[in-house]
């Protein structure tokens, strides 16, 4: 693999991220680490007076949090030591606790910290697109310049100029929110915030919308202590035993505690049908654990979110995985193509496709069938001994934010971006990764770079002879997945001898498509012809080759 050139020492006028030959650099693949945590879920079943309780510890709760975040934010990019998060946790406990406080100001930096990568990711954005409006502004309507083409019209031409124009004021106030640091934030979620303008097109009454509103905006979050009882004082749930529901109580902020009591109990019990063991022995041995309350207003229920992080995880080594072969698998929009291969990079077995049909369908359905997917992908990857399964690094950063303005608004540019957008990119590879390390199996990332391209050019016909079945160019491009991510060459060396005997006089023979290509129109590349040999030394005179192309036209003596 090509040694990757320093921006300082590439040659003037060559981009530094490509080779001499044009080609962009391969980044180097890589074993993802596996979940650092895990999270499971279980139903409260409250009582009509204990949900009017959580209910109101929430919303007290919640407008302390807000609070809190308004007045992180007003301090803007600060060095950790002037964060004054002692003094807001000092102010927060008189009208909470000491543990709600912590919970609140540790809470607040999460969320200032992640507004302030959405806003560099904002920028980042904003640039891209700004710079490809510009390209194709400075062409004139209809012409292409290089690898710039021109609008279709003076029209669209014109209508071009005034979106740039406005993404420039939205780079500038991004930018200016940037230097500053102090994003945007909307604590309930901005969606939904929006949707309050058009509330029958989303199908919801004022009263609906109301009630989503104020329970995206309750705070019943607690991080754990480890060493306390449960794992939590804030938020504590008791196990009765392995599998056994225990009582779950959550601390009574100081001024409610006249009208609800020092701690709110809930009445009936709680257990944890998922990961029920593991939970049991953290509890048991008083380790940290995060709880989260929550409550859904369309479906009226409360729910108990509980979580905690491993330790440090040990990761194998990519040559340690690559010993036991891999499956390489495509993402498209509607279906998985995977093929096994084994350590030398050779295909074994037959190429499978997945269905993966999520248009149209609602979150939950979209992520149920995404899992049934991945279980099939994790099935082959078992029953076929792979220690790894080989995904692309996607996440189509540049047709995101780019897309619109390089491919304009015609039925071209939306298919295009509607099939970008049905690609679940991020939520595969974050279900593959957890579902995989639950069956210790590991996923190895590799860059995208030329894998359907190159795939399609050298392994579809040969995968297609193998297995004797249907087999597409998504296919070829799993096979060119899983040979990256080996360390193998995706590229077939083309037929011919492979001593270089001959190759010095011409061009080696062709490959079989590309040979009868040459042999129908007359063009093919013609195998050099024998030429004489020196003869011994001194004599001056040169030998007729030993060749059948070479020998003499005159009949043979007898």
């Amino acid at each position: 693999m090509d040694t990757p050139i320093q921006p300082s020492e590439a040659p003037a006028g060559r981009d530094p991220a490509r080779n001499a030959g044009g080609l962009r650099r391969i980044v180097v693949p890589f074993v993802v680490a596996p979940p650092a945590g895990v999270r499971i879920r279980t139903r409260l079943r409250p009582t009509d007076t204990e949900a009017a309780a959580l209910t109101t510890i929430g919303e007290h709760l919640g407008h302390l949090y807000r609070t809190d975040l308004a007045g992180r934010v007003a301090l803007g990019r600060v060095p950790a030591a002037q964060r004054a998060r002692t003094e807001r946790k000092r102010n927060l406990t008189a009208v909470s606790s000491s543990r709600w406080a912590g919970a609140i100001t540790r809470a607040a930096e999460d969320q200032y910290q992640l507004g302030m990568r959405a806003l560099v990711a904002e920028v980042s954005h904003l640039r891209a697109a700004t710079a490809a409006l510009h390209r194709r502004i400075a062409v004139p309507a209809g012409p292409k310049d290089g690898k710039n083409r021109g609008y279709r019209s003076e029209s669209e031409r014109f209508q071009k100029t005034r979106r740039l124009s406005q993404l420039q004021e939205r780079l500038e106030a991004a930018q200016t929110a940037l230097a500053a640091g102090r994003p945007s934030i909307s604590v309930g979620g901005r969606r939904l915030w929006k949707t309050r303008n058009h509330l029958g097109e989303a199908g919801l009454t004022r009263v609906q919308w109301e009630e989503r509103w104020a329970a995206s905006r309750m705070f019943l979050t607690a991080d754990g202590e480890s060493g306390s009882i449960g794992g939590n004082q804030t938020i504590r749930l008791t196990a009765a035993g392995t599998g056994l529901p225990g009582k779950l109580s959550v601390k009574v902020p100081t001024p409610l505690v006249p009208a609800l009591g020092d701690r709110l109990v809930l009445s009936v019990p709680v257990a944890f049908a998922h990961r029920g063991e593991e939970w049991t022995d953290r509890v048991a041995s008083r380790r940290c654990i995060r709880y989260d309350i929550g409550f859904d207003p369309e479906k009226g229920r409360w729910y108990l979110d509980a979580s905690w992080s491993y330790g440090d995880l040990q990761v194998l080594p990519l040559e340690a995985l690559q010993s036991s072969g891999v499956v390489g698998v495509d993402l498209n929009a509607d279906h998985l193509a995977a093929c096994r291969l084994d350590a030398s990079g050779n295909p074994v077995g037959q190429p499978i496709t997945i269905p993966l049909e999520l248009a149209g369908l609602n979150a939950g359905a979209r992520d149920g069938r995404l899992r049934s997917a991945i279980t099939t992908l994790l099935d082959l990857a078992r029953d076929t001994g792979a220690a790894a399964i080989a995904i692309e690094n996607l996440d189509f950063e540049d047709s995101r934010s780019t897309g619109r303005e390089t491919m304009g608004r015609g039925a071209r540019g939306k298919r295009f971006r509607r099939t970008v957008h049905g690609i679940p990119t991020g939520k595969f590879r974050d279900r593959l990764v957890g579902m995989a390390a639950n069956r210790g199996i590991h996923v190895i990332a590799v860059d995208p770079a030329y894998t359907s391209k190159w795939g399609g050019q050298h392994w579809h016909k040969p995968l297609q002879a193998a297995s004797g079945g249907t087999v597409t160019r998504h296919h070829a491009a799993s096979v060119a997945i899983g040979r990256r991510a080996l360390g193998c060459r995706i590229r077939r060396r083309e037929d011919g001898p492979r001593t270089r005997q001959w190759t010095g006089a011409g061009k080696p023979s062709p490959r079989p498509n590309q040979a009868s290509k040459g042999a129908a129109t007359g063009t093919g590349p013609v195998r050099p012809a024998a030429t004489s040999r020196p003869g011994p030394p001194g004599t001056g005179r040169r030998q007729a080759p030993k060749t059948v192309r070479g020998a003499s036209a005159s009949p043979r003596r007898t």
